[in-house]
């Protein structure tokens, strides 16, 4: 299955809520993804949160944007990382 971003959400900070075409959804929180010539921009948080959904994924107009399976894994282990009680920050569809 072609993984892709079907919407997302702005949380705050470096914060957004993705979906995906396979059920999977939650938080990701992308401070740590903001370094190097292309993603430096982007910790101006108003250019942040400016971002479109582009080619499946999230892009901003400085060309920058993120590889939806690389979203997609980040929600799926953070969500392994997490209590069973904090349901809030992540769906994955039992298959």
């Amino acid at each position: 299955m072609f993984i892709h971003v079907t919407t997302a959400q702005y949380r705050g900070d470096y914060k957004i809520w993705l979906s995906f075409n396979d059920g999977v959804e939650g938080e990701i929180d992308l401070t740590s993804e903001l370094y190097g010539e292309i993603f430096e921009p982007l910790k101006d948080k108003e250019f942040f949160k400016s971002f479109k959904l582009a080619g499946h994924t999230l892009s901003w107009d400085n060309g920058a944007d993120f590889a939806p399976e690389f979203l997609h894994e980040q929600i799926v282990l953070n969500m392994k990382t997490r209590k069973k009680t904090d349901v809030p920050h992540c769906n994955v569809p039992h298959v």
